[in-house]
């Protein structure tokens, strides 16, 4: 297998970011990461010039790890509570995922979040209150508290309530 080094441009999902020499297939450089302008090749005259993506990929990652920073500080003062479908025998219908979580994080809290961030072993299938690691930055996790309510109880409220 011939491979061939590569100069990346911008950050490559599983490969790299900008400024990273990296290994890769030579049909892969040359038929999709060249043309595409995600990178160029390693030569001796590119090597001398990677100061100039070392600061563009300071730069991008002082601004994401900032940004990771401001929905740290909200995803900490969230508060969420999430309904479940309880039957008679105490029986969950269903249960709370990530992806249920993301939808409540940016319906309540205005929080856009990938439910790939949000680190849950298996879902939610009681009530109660759950603590859901969020992992938001490489280096940054935030832990947030759920409380999961079941949602015959809070129709049977209403329905008090109208009467």
């Amino acid at each position: 297998m011939a491979t061939t080094e590569v100069i990346l441009r911008q950050k490559v999902e599983h490969l790299g970011a900008e400024a990273d020499v990296v290994k890769v297939k030579r049909g892969y450089a040359r038929n999709f990461l060249i043309p595409t302008g995600q990178a160029y090749e390693a030569t001796k005259g590119n090597l001398r010039n990677i100061a100039k993506l070392k600061e563009v990929r300071a730069r991008r990652e002082a601004d994401e790890l900032a940004e990771a920073e401001k929905v740290a500080t909200k995803l900490r003062k969230a508060k969420l509570t999430l309904l479940l479908s309880i039957g008679q025998g105490g029986k969950a219908f269903g249960s709370i995922t990530n992806a249920d979580i993301a939808k409540a994080l940016a319906e309540k809290a205005g929080v856009e979040i990938d439910r790939h961030q949000i680190v849950l072993d298996k879902p939610i299938k009681g009530t109660g209150e759950f603590e859901v690691p969020v992992k938001v930055h490489a280096d940054i996790e935030v832990v947030l508290t759920i409380k999961v309510k079941a949602e015959t109880e809070d129709a049977a409220a209403e329905e008090g309530a109208d009467a």
